[in-house]
């Protein structure tokens, strides 16, 4: 009767042991492709802010310095937006010789989002930059 009371008992402690490992291997897996998917999204991340960021230098260079909004997709999943609002404007001094143009600091952001299933993620990058305003306007 002995002998029978320990077969039984090793049967349960497989079945106990089998449920444990069953168990931790979906701990294990959920997990791992919870890891992939945040290496995936910190990948878009880097990504939109390089983009954002080659956006913001190219402004002023290969794009004026004026105010408004221009946006436009940057390739593949990646969209891009400038929003540029003035901030201040120069007062010309009254001894100087008259001109037409007026300094104007103006306010810039520059956002790249992109979807990811049914979320959407963006980067905004802030800054202020100097530009000229023609003629009389704002003033």
């Amino acid at each position: 009767m002995n002998k029978r009371r320990q077969r039984g008992f090793a049967l349960l402690e497989v079945l106990v042991a089998f449920a444990i490992a069953a168990l931790s291997l979906a701990v294990l897996y959920q997990a791992a492709s919870t890891g992939s998917g945040a290496a995936e999204t910190a990948g878009y991340y880097q990504e939109a802010l390089s983009r954002a960021k080659s956006h913001m230098a190219a402004l002023g260079r290969d794009t004026p310095v004026a105010e408004g909004e221009r946006e436009g997709n940057d390739g593949g999943p990646f969209h891009w937006r400038i929003t540029i609002a003035p901030t201040a404007t120069a007062e010309p001094n009254p001894a100087a010789p008259p001109t037409t143009d007026r300094l104007v600091l103006y306010s810039v952001e520059v956002a790249v989002s992109w979807k990811t299933g049914r979320r959407t993620r963006e980067v905004a990058l802030h800054s202020q930059r100097l530009g000229k305003q023609s003629g009389n306007a704002g003033g």
